[in-house]
């Protein structure tokens, strides 16, 4: 078998993602040759600018998926939240392992509770989303733009004195950071925290018309994860969702049916609106929500 070729991030996260799915494909197929194609994307180079006056969701995966069109890569590994809602032309997510924790993680630097954060206390995160549900959590939370991986945000908290910061669980879990947590902290429910979507999940991305790595990818499909994941997307596209906007979706299957959460914030209101439901059938769920929450931010402009 020849050498495949996988494209990813060059961060600690990253890396430690593509060796997950790599392991998952070992043990589908056994041990194959294979090299590993690290990147640098636009959003890992301009941290000091906040995603939304950027570009969004695309500065995370577009320098991996040219190299995907141009034939350099065979397959590239992705964090799902951070794909847009369209899939590029003539790519395909042809694999969506089984998904890992979707909650967020509160970690704080001297506290040990949201409710022993000190008045006013200053709370660390990229995400429109995040920001908004810090507020939901309490209103006094001052957030401030803080980029980077686990590492670097960990140091900025303790460099800047801010009093938490927001990461997901999934990222954390992978880099074993809770066999040995450097500060206190507190998982947020999906319900205190909608997460954004595809959060927890990784997305698997190769050409469309290359049916032999497609194929080859096939067998790590989780076909669960993946239903559920595609209604969360269905909700962003419906939205046109991107880092500009505070979004967040959450698709789970329990006892009684499928539980489906959204939530959409206004800047311009500076108003949030979360929408909960459950379904017998899942398919049209994700485009019901967003279009109720946007008859209600529509309702509420008036």
């Amino acid at each position: 078998m020849k050498t495949v070729r996988v494209g990813t991030r060059n961060s600690p996260l990253a890396m430690k993602q593509t060796m997950i799915v790599l392991d998952l494909l070992k043990e589908a197929h056994g041990d194959f040759p294979v090299e590993i194609v690290p990147m640098t994307t636009k959003g890992d180079q301009m941290l000091s600018v906040s995603l939304s006056k950027i570009g969004g969701k695309g500065l995370f995966i577009n320098e991996v998926e040219q190299a995907l069109l141009k034939g350099s890569i065979d397959f590239a590994v992705h964090s799902l939240k951070d794909m847009p809602a369209k899939v590029a032309d003539g790519l395909t997510l042809a694999a969506i392992p089984e998904r890992s924790d979707p909650a967020d993680c509160l970690i704080f630097r001297e506290a040990s509770s949201v409710a022993e954060l000190p008045n006013t206390a200053r709370i660390g995160t990229s995400s429109l989303r995040r920001e908004f549900q810090m507020k939901n959590l309490r209103e006094d939370i001052q957030v401030e733009s803080i980029r980077g991986n686990v590492g670097t945000r960990l140091k900025r908290m303790e460099e800047q004195g801010l009093d938490g910061i927001v990461l997901a669980v999934a990222g954390l879990k992978r880099l074993n950071w809770f066999a040995d947590p450097t500060h206190p902290y507190h998982i947020l429910t999906c319900e205190q925290c909608i997460p954004a979507v595809g959060q927890g999940a990784l997305a698997v991305e190769c050409r469309s018309q290359d049916q032999a790595m497609n194929d080859f990818l096939r067998p790590i499909d989780d076909l669960s994860t993946r239903r559920l994941v595609m209604e969360e997307r269905a909700f962003l596209a419906m939205l046109n969702g991107n880092c500009d906007i505070p979004i967040g979706a959450y698709a789970v299957q329990k006892q009684n049916g499928y539980h489906f959460s959204g939530f959409l914030g206004d800047k311009e209101l500076q108003q949030s609106f979360t929408k909960s439901i459950v379904v017998q059938e899942l398919v049209g769920v994700g485009k019901q929500v967003a279009a109720d929450l946007l008859n209600e931010m529509d309702q509420a402009s008036r």
